[in-house]
């Protein structure tokens, strides 16, 4: 038997296969992805099996792309050598409110219930129903499981998820979530597994398209940088992070609406915004202009400013952790916040952190450091494959 992974995103559907054994998830044998899913695009399934990576052209009508596409993958997962019996998909959903605080199987009920939250990570949420409803139509019988990116943060304390707003929108759940949840609960776990100081107080630095922070304690998230929806806290991709609420109600006396105010959040704004070429840092880091280096600048400064922001509700700090892939790959971040923790005690080693290319764990903080400090590359799709084979393993 083994579970499917899978995350499904507009154009974009990653997946992943673990087989298990004695009812615990094993070490994935597939994984891949279909892309080119968007209206017009060009749809292509790369998989790597045995050591091998595969590529295929998909010849997929304009309608349905997705629900053809899951079959294509069906097609594939069927056709490998001693296929396993499926026993459930796992599907990374980002948002599950103040309800789901943990993963679920997931009903008609569950899914009415996931829809409302739509507005609330309008980029992700849609997709990874649509992933779920599409995956219940192309593999019958197969539960499907919905693993929560925010259900991480369910023990944030309350000074830490509510807003000074009246009760009453408070009680519509207008509050703080947190998101990068399943990334978080690997690195988390890996670090429990390989340091005793990761029982202490833990900041993981979860830096991509998508970029936050979350401070830990004792294994469990007690701050982190994103709240009500993925707009928060750090600089990102293409959002701004935390934004005074304030040039909202500009914008509005502007003119602006919904829709327009929607795609400058979510789509025009960070490191695309300010340097006005690219929202990928490695892009970034290649372009001499002002305005890319300003993005760059502007990035690390809001993660080092968020930094000391958990440190205080830490009240200290014994580990830092980088994941993502600007933090599992970008070398000079790494470098340069290390330097501006410095007065934390952080000192990283400049030939480890050379060598810590997002491969594997590795500890990159040189031996005189006050502070550990690890690269650990994530794996949202084993903790989704975990959380599966937790409900219906017997």
């Amino acid at each position: 038997m083994a579970i499917l992974s899978v995350n499904a995103g507009s154009s974009t559907l990653k997946f992943s296969l673990y087989p298990l054994s004695i009812g615990q998830v094993q070490a994935q044998i597939l994984s891949g992805s279909i892309e080119g899913l968007e209206p017009g695009g060009h749809p292509e399934m790369c998989w790597t099996f045995q050591g091998e990576t595969h590529r295929k052209t998909l010849s997929l009508a304009a309608d349905h792309v997705f629900a053809q596409a899951l079959l294509s993958l069906r097609e594939l997962l069927t056709g490998l050598p001693g296929a396993p019996a499926m026993q459930a998909v796992a599907h990374r959903v980002v948002h599950g409110g103040s309800q789901y605080r943990a993963s679920v199987v997931v009903t008609d009920d569950v899914l009415v219930d996931l829809t409302q939250l739509n507005s609330l990570a309008p980029l992700h949420q849609p997709h990874n129903l649509e992933g779920v409803r599409a995956f219940a139509k192309a593999f019958p019988g197969v539960p499907q499981v919905a693993c929560f990116d925010t259900a991480f943060h369910a023990t944030l304390p309350e000074v830490d998820y509510r807003f000074a707003l009246p009760e009453a929108l408070y009680e519509e759940g207008l509050r703080r979530y947190g998101f990068h949840g399943l990334s978080y609960q690997y690195v988390m776990g890996v670090l429990l597994a390989r340091s005793t100081r990761a029982t202490g107080r833990v900041l993981m630095a979860h830096l991509g398209n998508g970029a936050s922070l979350c401070a830990a304690r004792a294994g469990q998230s007690c701050a982190t940088t994103m709240g009500f929806s993925a707009l928060d806290g750090l600089m990102m991709g293409t959002r701004p992070g935390s934004l005074d609420s304030g040039v909202m109600l500009y914008l509005l006396e502007q003119g602006w609406d919904h829709a327009r105010l929607q795609k400058l959040l979510y789509k025009q704004s960070g490191l695309l915004g300010v340097s006005g070429s690219s929202a990928d840092m490695r892009r970034l880091r290649a372009d001499t202009s002002v305005r890319a280096k300003l993005a760059v600048d502007m990035f690390t400064y809001r993660v080092q400013r968020e930094s000391g922001a958990l440190v205080a509700c830490l009240q200290g700090l014994d580990v830092l952790a980088f994941s993502g892939g600007i933090g599992e790959h970008d070398v000079a971040l790494r470098l340069e916040l290390g330097t501006r923790l410095a007065w934390l005690g952080v000192v990283i080693d400049p030939v480890l952190n050379l060598q810590a290319t997002g491969d594997q764990v590795m500890a990159i903080h040189a031996p005189e450091s006050a502070i550990e400090v690890w690269v650990v590359p994530t794996d949202e799709g084993v903790v989704a494959a975990r959380e599966a084979a937790r409900l219906l393993v017997a």
